[in-house]
């Protein structure tokens, strides 16, 4: 119970609180994964309220992966980013911003040569 767990074991930690449960989670690496159980919709937001994880499922396990329109991945120690839908494209492309001024801009008048700001120039030294 000290690293991730990538394989067929599932460790279990019982907890006398629900307050005993988010320490013990925040007291450690932010998990790639939260699995709360629970039918007392008031408690899973409490959970969701003071804990972070890379994703959470709730009142299952596996099937969040398997929903590609929600963003996978994790944070912190558990990594960086999402993969699926469009999180995954996002994440997997490279934005190209431009800037394109059409026609005349009032800005025109700051640029070189300066004779056309003269004034511009003149009402600000006065």
């Amino acid at each position: 119970m000290q690293d991730e767990i990538f394989g067929p074991l599932l460790p279990i930690k019982g907890y006398r609180t629900l307050d005993d449960a988010i320490a013990f989670i925040n007291a450690r690496e932010r998990p790639l994964a939260l699995y709360p159980f629970s039918n007392e919709r008031a408690s899973v937001e409490r959970i969701l309220d003071q804990t972070l994880a890379g994703g959470v499922s709730v009142n299952d396990t596996l099937f969040h992966f398997a929903v590609t329109n929600l963003p996978f991945g994790g944070v912190g120690a558990s990594g960086m980013g999402a993969y699926h839908a469009r999180a995954g494209f996002d994440a997997m492309s490279k934005q190209l911003p431009v800037f394109w001024q059409s026609g005349f801009s009032g800005g025109d008048r700051l640029k070189p040569p300066y004779s056309k700001a003269k004034w511009l120039l003149d009402l600000i030294v006065r």
